[in-house]
């Protein structure tokens, strides 16, 4: 029998380096002989990759908190039942590039619906489906808006939003690990990409008792 594999999110304001750090790791991973899928959201599924275009492009105020929120969870059940929980299932880790905490920080804190709103939809959408382990990247709002900018990429709407709600982006994921120490890990993301990706692998390393 397939022992069932691992699933680990990174999360963290926009520009911390989460998708580079996800590689990174799987790519650990996999020299060590652990089949990955590393996945994104919102997307990670063919009808969830359509439903990012909706969030991603377009100005900052095209959609209210509520309907965010009811596309992106519509996207994320998808994506957990078409590509996370059947990669599970044959022994494969799933790396993802945010996962519920950025609803709770964004759509939550950043734009102001209610926790419990938020976590009612959740559980009509994926139960309590939650990641293994969750590293929370790490570093001044300004900081990450500046690397965001010298990316050449068209999905610039959350971008967008002024500086304040960054700040509060940054302060909700930083709460999120405080109330899930068990499950989440702080990383200061303003090292260098190296420095950041040995801290990830002996995070994990610790964790999931890997050589």
């Amino acid at each position: 029998m397939t022992q069932p594999g691992r699933f680990i999110s990174f999360e963290g304001g926009e520009g911390a380096g989460k998708s580079t750090q996800a590689r990174r790791l799987a790519s650990a991973l996999e020299k060590r002989g652990i089949a990955c899928v590393v996945t994104r959201e919102p997307g990670g599924s063919p009808g969830a990759e359509e439903i990012r275009k909706l969030l991603v492009h377009g100005n900052p105020g095209r959609w209210d908190a509520l309907t965010e929120t009811l596309l992106l969870y519509a996207a994320r059940a998808d994506h957990v039942a078409r590509t996370i929980k059947p990669a599970m299932a044959r022994g494969r880790w799933a790396i993802c590039d945010r996962f519920a905490d950025s609803t709770y920080a964004y759509q939550g804190a950043g734009r102001g619906l209610d926790r419990e709103t938020v976590r009612r939809i959740e559980a009509v959408a994926i139960g309590d489906f939650r990641p293994d382990c969750t590293f929370v990247l790490d570093l001044p709002a300004a900081d990450g808006l500046k690397r965001a900018g010298a990316r050449a990429s068209a999905e610039t709407r959350f971008e967008q939003f002024d500086i304040s709600f960054h700040e509060r982006l940054r302060q909700a994921f930083l709460d999120i690990a405080k109330r899930a120490p068990d499950r989440c890990r702080v990383i200061d993301a303003s090292a260098d990409e190296d420095t950041v990706a040995e801290a990830i692998w002996k995070a994990v390393a610790s964790r999931f008792a890997l050589g």
